[in-house]
This record gives C-alpha cells, sequence and structure tokens, in this order.
C-alpha cells in the first residue's frame, strides 16, 4: 500500500467519520445542539474539501495509484452515507432519499466491481451526472447538518431542495450507468 500526501488526506476523510457521528452522541451539557451542528458541518466541508483536494495532488504530483483510486470513492461513500444516516436519525432527511442515495451507491459500486471483472469499466466510468450529484449532495449534508439560518439564508429548505435534486440526479445517474452497462450484462448473462 503506497502511503504519500492524496492517500494521507483520504484516510483523514476517512477518520473525519467517527468524529463527526460522535459530535451527536456528546452530552448536550458538553456541547449545545447548535455548536453540535455547526461542528458537524464544518467538519463534513473539511472531509469535502479534502476529497477535491486528494485527487488534484495526486494527479498534479503524479501521485495516482491503483490503491488510492479504491480508497477514494470508499471513503466519499462512506462519509455520505454516514451523514445521511445521521440526518435521517435527526429527522432531518427523509427515510426514502436516504435509501435512494445509499442504494445508488451500492448499486453503482457493485456494477463497477462487475464491469471491471469482465473487462468493461470504460462503458461505466464517471460521468458528468454523477459529479452534478455528487456536487449537490456535498452542498445539501452540511447544510442539513448545519440546520438553520446563515445571514439570511435557511440552509434547513437549501439543503432539503438539494438533496432531493441530489436523489433526483442518483436515480438519473444510476439508470446511465445501468443503460451503458445493459449490452455486456445481456452479453455475459446469454453466455452463462
Amino acid at each position: 500500500m503506497p502511503l504519500n500526501a492524496p492517500i494521507i488526506l483520504t484516510w483523514f476523510r476517512v477518520a473525519m467519520i467517527p468524529m463527526v457521528i460522535g459530535l451527536f452522541y456528546l452530552p448536550e451539557n458538553w456541547m449545545s445542539v447548535p455548536m453540535r451542528d455547526t461542528v458537524a458541518a464544518l467538519a463534513f466541508i473539511l472531509a469535502a474539501a479534502t476529497d477535491w483536494f486528494d485527487g488534484w495532488l495526486a494527479r498534479r504530483w503524479n501521485q495516482t495509484s491503483a490503491f488510492g483510486a479504491f480508497l477514494d470513492p470508499v471513503a466519499d461513500k462512506l462519509m455520505v452515507s454516514a451523514a445521511l444516516l445521521v440526518l435521517l436519525d435527526l429527522g432531518r432527511v427523509d427515510i426514502f432519499i436516504a435509501f435512494i442515495i445509499i442504494g445508488r451507491e451500492i448499486t453503482i459500486s457493485a456494477l463497477r466491481e462487475w464491469m471491471a471483472q469482465i473487462g468493461a469499466s470504460a462503458s461505466v466510468a464517471v460521468h458528468r451526472l454523477g459529479k452534478f450529484k455528487t456536487a449537490a449532495q456535498m452542498i445539501a449534508i452540511p447544510c442539513l447538518l448545519y440546520d438553520r439560518s446563515l445571514y439570511g439564508v435557511n440552509l434547513r429548505i437549501l439543503g432539503l431542495l438539494l438533496i432531493v435534486i441530489a436523489a433526483i440526479l442518483t436515480v438519473w445517474s444510476m439508470c446511465y450507468y445501468l443503460q451503458r452497462a445493459w449490452p455486456a450484462i445481456r452479453e455475459k448473462s446469454i453466455k452463462l
């Protein structure tokens, strides 16, 4: 396993997950709810920023690796899933939205793994729909973690709007990836 700055940033993102979740188990006399929500939102923003930064560093410093390519999306999916489960527990996101987003991540991860095994991973390469979906949920989640207004903007409303957009883009991008993979799926199914 290579150890370089991009991979260290990715491991940092993984390590942030229990910290963000742990904040919601602290007694209120240790940290007020508004402070907890603020710290959680800022921690999520920091973790999301490392997602962009580790990829940029890996490309800039030519430190890309197979392990980094594996770990980076796993860290992203764990971070988003953990945050959605916290938001679900707090009643700030609907179970249907959380299920759509987490279910899609599991489905597409399994699809990508299977397509790589049959040598057709290019057909399910990251598409801009997936990038838009990721951007919407990476903005929505800290808004929902913060859960109040900031500079006159109701972040709860903005977060709810963006998480619905993310869920729609989630379904749309999943359909796109499945459509792209369908010829290979059919071909392999016939041979079995």
